[in-house]
């Protein structure tokens, strides 16, 4: 870390009930002024909306794509921003879709998230187009939808900060985090028809208890298995904060994935294992239940440049 650290955004802050993920483009360059405005009001929009039930833990994440901080901003660029990396393999594939703003609202209550959400679109008017808008919801226990606790293994304290803020390796962008999203549909009626012993091998963990299997037991390529870094030794950290959604009216069953690091390098590693392999062709078998349809990289800025981007032209 530096001296004068920056007041980062709201990226570690603890998981929640309620959250909206809704990604959006640039509409009109002419109206840029609005993108730009919305960099220095966010954080009043949020306590402003946040007071009305000061217990909720409203928070709301903005991130910029690759693209977007070429537009708004110009030089100079956090040192590993660029577009989503899109891997192939058979019939698995993380696809890169639109997107150049990211917002990541969260709250124990729904209706905080579409109120703030409401007074952000409002703001940005014509500037902005809808490009993706997801209500996820907290399940049971942490359970992600496939029925297994999800986030287990996030780092807490300032293990999550040392994993998810940039420092002196990028000192200008201090304070600041990656983030990667991504929309998954499940097949749940073949997930389901699995024997539960069977979807603990594909996972890597008990289901009920939420234990890691044993090595012994426990397949190379298990979900667990394949996104488990090393580096130097020790384990390479990233922050999930994913999240069920869905229409059970529509056939609709799905996890919004959402990685936070201080490089996007460990989530872009753990996706190529995932659909590559790792070796190739030892690929993540929950991947034959589940595919993304949306996929983007974005860069959250420190709080305390956000604010500054306000007067920042490209």
């Amino acid at each position: 870390m530096i001296s004068n650290y920056p007041q980062p955004q709201a990226v570690t802050y603890p998981l929640t009930r309620s959250a909206v993920f809704l990604v959006v483009t640039l509409a009109d360059d002419s109206q840029a002024g609005n993108i730009r405005a919305l960099c220095g009001n966010l954080a009043a929009l949020v306590r402003s909306v946040g007071k009305r039930v000061p217990d909720g833990n409203l928070s709301c994440v903005l991130g910029f794509s690759d693209q977007a901080w070429n537009k708004l901003f110009g030089a100079p660029r956090p040192a590993q921003l660029h577009a989503f990396r899109e891997f192939h393999a058979d019939n698995r594939h993380a696809p890169a879709t639109p997107g150049d703003l990211l917002f990541h609202i969260r709250a124990d209550q729904m209706d905080l998230c579409f109120e703030l959400e409401t007074h952000i679109l409002s703001q940005l008017g014509g500037a902005i187009k809808v490009v993706d808008e997801v209500q996820g919801f907290r399940y049971f226990d942490m359970r992600s939808m496939v029925g297994f606790v999800d986030g287990t293994e996030n780092p807490e304290g300032r293990d999550a900060i040392n994993a998810t803020l940039i420092g002196e390796e990028d000192a200008e962008f201090a304070g600041g985090s990656y983030v990667l999203v991504q929309k998954y549909l499940h097949d749940m009626d073949g997930w389901n028809a699995l024997p539960v012993e069977t979807q603990e091998r594909i996972i890597g963990r008990t289901k009920l208890s939420d234990i890691e299997l044993d090595d012994a037991v426990k397949p190379s390529s298990s979900h667990s298995s394949l996104t488990t870094l090393t580096e130097d030794g020790e384990e390479v950290k990233i922050l999930r904060d994913n999240m069920p959604f869905g229409r059970p009216g529509a056939g609709e069953f799905g996890t919004y994935f959402i990685g936070y690091a201080k490089s996007p390098a460990p989530i872009e590693q753990m996706l190529e294992n995932m659909i590559v392999g790792r070796p190739a062709g030892n690929y993540d078998r929950l991947l034959d239940f589940s595919h993304a349809i949306t996929g983007g990289l974005f860069f959250v800025p420190s709080a305390d440049l956000l604010e500054e981007l306000e007067d920042r032209e490209a």
